[in-house]
């Protein structure tokens, strides 16, 4: 659009945008209707054949739609460039992380120190906040003048002045007999361009604004201010310190010096724009943008963490304070820079630089105008028979003249009196030309704020993936407060440049100096949540020596599992499985497979050629009251649906070899019988722990009078992993199963397993290692959480390692952490929330979701709102990392088991260095998002001198169990 003089902004029926200016001595050509067919050319609007001079130079001052909308795209290229590892160094959009990760609450609250260094005074402020939803904060200031010449000295003596003005406003504010308070947190409000590290660390990129101090740039603002602070506290004689009426003491000395005095710690540091947006945060009112209309210019605003690539946080947001002032330095606005712009950027001590701020700065427009009047002068179209020498004199138009010519606009009565005090001497015309001008000049540097919002705007919504966006904006600024059509220039442009967004301007009170004190008061209140979210989840963090621990424990258990005289006290059963073999290829045919390992069980039918497998398979529930009644109808359903799947694929006639996939602990005592042990995984079917299940089965199918069937084999899960993964790599030596249960086997030499007679070859072993630490060996491991979740499952005191790993309770966990953190008011405002009792209602899946690198936190709040959770962005934020803690501790553990067999197999092989792989199945390994990549990491770090390498399963239970049954088919075969 054109926003040149008074103008306004209308919709025609095509959509298209007219710009019809109120200017009695413009000529009617000059007003523009611009779409996308007609937005002005822009080399015509700069060609300067057309019009008189002063319609040539309004032109050049103004700017088409479609060239904002060029303008927009270019902004938010160059904030992407800002953000990335890769291109931050080019970007002149810096973006750089201000390591603020959140926004007033209403619950901060405690007594802030505020300095602030302004163009020529150094403001403190004493900031109380009482908790009460920042609705009334008191305030104390006092504002000190800079020496002069001190902004172009040493930098020591800037932040002494500094550290000076802090002790005497304590001196003269408060008093030690009226307060115990011993710490007193200050914010610091540096208004210059600095790469943070951290809240409290930021190095000094560039001064600007007329500042020049030496030995500054490059050095940590926050250490000098800090440094100057504790000199301020060096006592010049016992119990008193310098100038500080006994207030300040060293941080070096805090632990030795336990008097009356205070200890001033630089908490934060901030410019204004971030503290602008702070302030507009108070009184309830979230606001995620806050910009500086002033003598510069920038913005900053609430980004997604994990797009900050220049930091290691991926978790939440973290406030970007731009620097957007520099936009346009590698030429980018080239085609808006006109001569008056140039001669500007000529006559600064930058050359060159932030040329964006130099078009719309306060300390910069009215040198523009002055420019305009030159060039014009120049031509002859003003001030004719006048001495206009005054104009050459840099600074003679000021911005202050600027606004009241701009704010006086139905009246040339002001105009005249500037222009006379210039001894411009002019007439009535170019008294109305004088308003165009100024109008033009602020006009178009409201336009191109509005322009720059408009491009976060879009990045926001875009990467928060939302079809709309409604945001507040926090504004502060000379150009903001004194112009009063600012504000309606920068919602109407920005609505046109970003439709999908709806901005509501904040005037922000005092950003600087209320909003340092937010920050400062926000990092106290999130240090304190931290500290008291570590003690929380502190009991599931998992140091190497733990890890460690338990790996020589499940070495331990597992010794004594294979040993005959140890095995009946061993919590790791070790049972041997009478697999001897995995596939060699040779195997053909067709075999049944039956795989009953929870509430849903499969019928498969396998067919081995020379050419592959090819598979097909039909899905039966198993009805909760089937389940947990007896044992005759479990198996007599069992069969009905094998004889419905058989019928489908004609295969009932048939006699065909069966493999049975059985997930629950069996004492197996030859391939194809097993006693059951015990139930597991909500199964709790009457008359059959103890039992022969391949016998139980068997029993059924008379009962039903089925003889299509022949079952060859018993095999568990775990060992039909290793099978099917078997078939495609022969290193392929050991099962791992990280589901709703956990498990694993692996090929022992024989002459270890003492519960089996014979010393040649290998036997796969079932560990069941599900039941690791049920004899109280991992007592030390188990949480408060912990022991809840087993006291509310059907089988309490058993199964204990599996309910640290397993899908089937990890969500079950993660629900009892947030309820003692909601109880600690660390979650939901400490809001009772009713469906977080109700056991088993967060799921599992909710952590493999939760925990997606990048997912949007609308999205993590959508989850949790399904649960009828109350949760803000810092819940969501926090909900991540209970997830996160809880399926990290589960991989370390599985990693820690997993690297006692790898071990172990080395080791009863002698050799140096093993390689293996293990065949790998279920759902929590294969769909959380960081599972497996935790278990291999911690894996090759308990297990350095083993080569492992994983490899998915495809169908495992089923595929695993057909093949175990035709290696079986296949033995019998050659001994006929």
């Amino acid at each position: 659009m054109t926003v040149m003089g008074q103008s306004l902004l209308l919709h025609d029926r095509r959509g298209s945008v007219k710009v019809l200016h109120k200017d009695d001595n413009m000529d009617p050509s000059m007003a523009m209707d611009i779409d996308s067919r007609s937005a002005g050319n822009l080399n015509q609007r700069r060609d300067s054949s057309h019009g008189t001079p002063i319609q040539r130079a309004l032109r050049t001052l103004s700017i088409p739609l479609e060239r904002l909308h060029v303008m927009k795209g270019h902004m938010i290229e160059d904030m992407c460039k800002g953000l990335s590892r890769q291109t931050h160094a080019q970007a002149k959009v810096r973006m750089l992380p201000t390591y603020i990760c959140s926004t007033p609450n209403g619950t901060e609250k405690g007594n802030f120190l505020v300095v602030e260094l302004c163009q020529s005074q150094v403001r403190t402020l004493l900031v109380t906040l009482y908790g009460d939803g920042n609705l009334s904060p008191q305030m104390m200031y006092k504002i000190y003048d800079l020496p002069e010449g001190i902004t172009q000295g040493e930098g020591e003596a800037l932040f002494d002045f500094i550290a000076q003005c802090v002790t005497q406003f304590l001196a003269e504010t408060t008093s030690p007999d009226t307060s115990s308070e011993q710490y007193l947190p200050l914010g610091f409000v540096f208004p210059f361009t600095c790469q943070q590290t951290q809240l409290n660390k930021a190095e000094l990129l560039s001064w600007s604004k007329g500042f020049n101090c030496s030995g500054v740039v490059g050095k940590d603002v926050v250490e000098l201010l800090q440094a100057a602070i504790d000199k301020q506290a060096r006592p010049d004689k016992e119990g008193e310190a310098s100038g500080g009426g006994g207030w300040f003491k060293s941080r070096k000395s805090s632990q030795s010096a336990p008097s009356q005095s205070r200890q001033v710690e630089v908490v934060a540091l901030l410019n204004d724009t971030v503290g602008t947006m702070m302030t507009c945060s108070m009184e309830g009112r979230a606001c995620e943008i806050g910009m500086v209309a002033d003598k510069g210019s920038n913005c900053c605003f609430m980004a997604e963490a994990y797009l900050v690539e220049t930091t290691d946080e991926t978790s939440g947001r973290m406030c970007v304070n731009t620097e957007w002032g520099c936009f346009g330095d590698d030429g980018a606005l080239n085609d808006l820079f006109t001569p008056y712009d140039q001669a500007v950027d000529e006559e600064s001590s930058n050359p060159g630089e932030k040329r964006f701020e130099k078009m719309v700065g306060t300390l910069y427009l009215g040198e523009i105008v002055r420019h305009v009047l030159i060039a014009l002068t120049a031509e002859k179209a003003m001030f004719t028979g006048a001495d206009a020498a005054i104009l050459k004199e840099k600074g003679v138009f000021t911005m202050q003249h600027l606004l009241e010519i701009v704010n006086n606009e139905d009246s040339i009565t002001e105009v005249k009196r500037i222009l006379d005090a210039l001894g411009l001497q002019p007439s009535e015309r170019d008294c109305g030309r004088m308003q165009q001008i100024c109008r033009a000049v602020v006009g178009r540097a409201a336009t191109l704020h509005a322009t720059g919002l408009a491009a976060i705007l879009s990045y926001m919504c875009q990467t928060r993936d939302l079809e709309s966006l409604m945001v507040n904006v926090g504004v502060e600024g000379e150009l903001f407060t004194s112009y009063p059509r600012f504000e309606e220039i920068v919602l109407s442009v920005s609505r046109l440049l970003a439709p999908e967004c709806m901005a509501t301007i904040l005037a922000s009170r005092d950003g600087s100096g209320r909003g340092a004190a937010m920050v400062t008061a926000v990092a106290l209140r999130l240090a304190a949540q931290r500290r008291a979210v570590d003690e929380v989840l502190a009991p599931l963090r998992l140091s190497r020596d733990d890890l460690v621990k338990v790996q020589a424990l499940m070495r331990e258990e597992m010794d004594k599992g294979l040993g005959k005289e140890t095995n009946p006290s061993a919590s790791v059963r070790m049972l041997p499985t009478y697999v001897t073999h995995t596939p060699d290829g040779t195997e053909k045919g067709d075999f049944l497979a039956l795989d009953l390992g929870g509430t849903n069980f499969r019928v498969l039918v396998v067919r081995i050629t020379e050419a592959g497998i090819t598979m097909a398979s039909e899905i039966y529930v198993i009805p909760v009251g089937i389940m947990q009644g007896s044992g005759e109808e479990l198996f007599d359903h069992i069969i009905d649906c094998i004889i419905d799947f058989q019928t489908k694929q004609n295969l009932v006639a048939q006699m065909l070899p069966l493999g049975f996939t059985f997930s629950f602990p069996c004492q197996q005592v030859g391939l194809d019988k097993a006693l059951l042990l015990t139930w597991t995984k909500g199964f709790s079917a009457s008359g059959c722990v103890g039992q022969d299940v391949v016998q139980l089965l068997r029993d059924a199918a008379k009962r039903k009078r089925h003889l299509g069937m022949q079952v060859v084999a018993l095999v568990n899960d775990t060992v039909g992993t290793m099978m099917a993964c078997g078939y495609d790599d022969p290193k392929c030596e050991i099962g791992l199963i990280v589901g709703t249960g956990t498990n694993a086997c692996y090929m022992e030499e024989m002459k270890n397993v003492g519960t089996v007679e014979g010393d040649q070859g290998r036997m796969c072993i079932n560990m069941e290692w599900g039941a690791f630490g049920d004899n109280g060996c991992l007592d030390h491991l188990f949480t408060h959480f912990d022991q809840v979740v087993d006291e509310t499952t059907i089988n309490p005191g058993k199964q204990r390692f599996e309910k640290l790993i397993s899908g089937m309770y990890l969500g079950e966990i993660v629900r009892q952490i947030l309820l003692v953190m909601t109880e600690k008011d660390l979650l939901f405002q400490g809001k009772p929330c009713p469906k977080l009792q109700t056991k088993d209602i967060f799921k599992t899946k909710f952590l493999s979701t939760i925990e997606l690198n990048g997912l949007a936190l609308r999205q993590i709040r959508a989850i949790l709102n399904e649960l009828e959770l109350d949760a803000s962005f810092e819940d969501s934020v926090l909900m991540k990392e209970v997830c996160q803690t809880v399926s990290l501790r589960a991989a370390q553990l599985c990693a820690a088991g997993l690297a006692a067999v790898v071990e172990k197999m080395r080791e009863s092989r002698g050799v140096d260095q093993l390689s293996v792989t293990v065949g790998v199945d279920g759902t929590l390994y294969k769909l959380h998002p960081c599972f497996s990549t935790n278990l291999q990491t911690t894996l090759k770090d308990l297990a350095p001198k083993c080569n492992v390498t994983f490899m998915l399963s495809e169908d495992g239970s089923g595929k695993g169990a057909a093949l175990v049954a035709a290696v079986a088919d296949r033995a019998a075969n050659a001994m006929e």
